[in-house]
């Protein structure tokens, strides 16, 4: 992989990441209304927590370049499964553009799961031989 590459896929993990770690946080921060949220969209308020921390932790997998292959799969499942579950009012322009939104994280985190490998990450300076 060439330099520029590297650090197009380095700039593309930041910008992929950072809803995740920010909405992670949010949901932490107001954790009550997350879990308003979710069951405003008939899911149990147990899952408040759970997603929260899944947001913020794999979210920083991602950017730290840390199990990228599978955190960028994780995320891409939650952001099509997240879609259809609470972003499904079209009557709503915004709900459409949050579904959409959701559909094209998917296709950036399908794409860093198949290349997952960069030169700037945790993985690259663990894997470095001497």
């Amino acid at each position: 992989m060439t330099t520029f590459n590297g650090l197009i896929v380095l700039l593309a993990r930041v910008l992929l990441s950072a809803i995740f770690i920010w909405s992670g946080w949010g949901k932490v921060a107001d954790i009550g209304g997350t879990a308003a949220y979710i069951a405003s969209s008939g899911l149990p308020t147990i899952l408040a927590w759970p997603s929260a921390f899944f947001e913020l932790i794999v979210g920083l997998f991602v950017l730290i370049g840390f199990q990228t292959k599978w955190a960028a799969l994780a995320l891409a499942f939650f952001s099509f499964v997240t879609a259809f579950l609470f972003h499904t009012g079209f009557a709503d322009p915004m709900q459409q553009i949050n579904f959409f939104k959701n559909l094209a994280m998917t296709g950036g985190f399908l794409m860093l799961y198949a290349y997952p490998h960069n030169h700037y990450s945790i993985e690259a300076v663990w894997t470095e031989e001497d």
